[in-house]
């Protein structure tokens, strides 16, 4: 069987698990209206859900109460990084434990997000058990928060691995049958809204290295005028997921984090260092979306390639998975990557979103 038809995709053996979710509720003047003042009421919250996180078994949790969005990362240290616009966090789901409010005293929220990350073991296995937990500490918490509107629910889940594992001598896999969030939940009979918006979608990392650069424009390159740089990048790419038959994909190579979300149900959030990407699986009609600036030559170029309706069979996302790296394969070969040398960072993201 051709491997672009196989239902499980083989994954190398270290590939990394990433989940988190945030829980979002609105800053109102009826909640505010129990507090002297805004830190007052940040540090109460913080110590009602620290204290129903231990209760729950739940053991790395931060609460943002400064409107930055949160990023979510693998890494061997825990640390997490504040920017004018995100807090960072890197972790090792093994080990790291963690508790912090991130907020100012002179500033109002507009929303406070309750971060929850998975910790231990079988990350994957366990995340069904790990959204009930939040869930039910949500569900305890709310009748205390006066909350004049719903809660927010986002659940993240992340593969990531490099492409060419297998150039570098990593030959181990596991098989992966990646089956969509909702039907894995109801199978360990975690109960989800009717109304959940389901989103999976692969991101990829280009370091644009001086070889890179080299073996795309040789001596063609101007410095401060780089859009031959990007449009090389942009038509090979194009040219891969079209051979590929993907109607949903992007390119985002001006500095910027790619952030993908579902356009029928999201409505796409102004933040400067976020680069949103509205894409409704449901469409029939192709969409692929481009964004650099031809004067910003960038570290690292993110493509996108993102999962229809039609991509997500009773098995679940093995198919595209492998379709998926077919497609990468060919687009690597078209910029002649060398995959001993080079790394080419794919992450495997599966969300959905329900209000409750």
């Amino acid at each position: 069987m051709s491997v672009t038809h196989q239902q499980k995709v083989y994954l190398p053996l270290d590939a990394r698990t990433n989940q988190y979710i945030t829980a979002e509720i609105k800053v109102t003047d009826a909640l505010l209206s129990q507090y002297p003042d805004l830190m007052s009421c940040y540090r109460d919250l913080s110590r009602q859900v620290f204290e129903a996180a231990d209760k729950h078994g739940l053991r790395n949790v931060h609460v943002i109460a400064n409107d930055k969005l949160p990023l979510v990362r693998f890494h061997t240290e825990a640390y997490s990084l504040e920017t004018e616009h995100q807090v960072l966090f890197f972790y090792n789901p093994k080990y790291h434990e963690a508790q912090n409010l991130f907020a100012r005293p002179d500033y109002r929220a507009r929303k406070i997000r309750f971060l929850f990350l998975a910790v231990g073991e079988d990350i994957r296995a366990n995340s069904a058990s790990f959204h009930a937990q939040v869930v039910r500490l949500m569900e305890e918490l709310q009748p205390k928060l006066a909350l004049e509107h719903p809660i927010k629910i986002r659940d993240h889940q992340h593969l990531t691995y490099d492409l060419f594992a297998r150039a570098k001598g990593n030959k181990k896999t596991y098989g992966y049958k990646l089956r969509g969030l909702p039907q894995r939940y109801k199978a360990r009979q975690c109960q989800l809204p009717d109304d959940v918006s389901a989103l999976s979608y692969v991101t990829v990392t280009l370091p644009l290295g001086r070889r890179l650069k080299q073996k795309l424009l040789g001596a063609e390159m101007t410095h401060g005028d780089y859009s031959a740089l990007y449009q090389q990048l942009q038509d090979r790419f194009h040219s891969a997921v079209t051979t590929g038959a993907f109607s949903r994909s992007a390119m985002v190579a001006n500095g910027l984090i790619p952030l993908v979300r579902n356009s029928k149900f999201e409505q796409l959030e102004t933040n400067k260092g976020v680069q949103y990407l509205g894409f409704d699986p449901n469409a029939s009609e192709p969409q692929f979306v481009a964004h650099w600036q031809a004067d910003n030559l960038v570290e690292s170029a993110h493509f996108m390639i993102v999962a229809g309706q039609e991509d997500h069979s009773d098995s679940g996302f093995g198919r595209f998975m492998n379709q998926v790296e077919d497609t990468l394969k060919h687009f690597a070969r078209a910029i002649e990557l060398d995959g001993e040398r080079d790394d080419l960072i794919v992450r495997f993201h599966q969300h959905i979103s329900y209000k409750r």
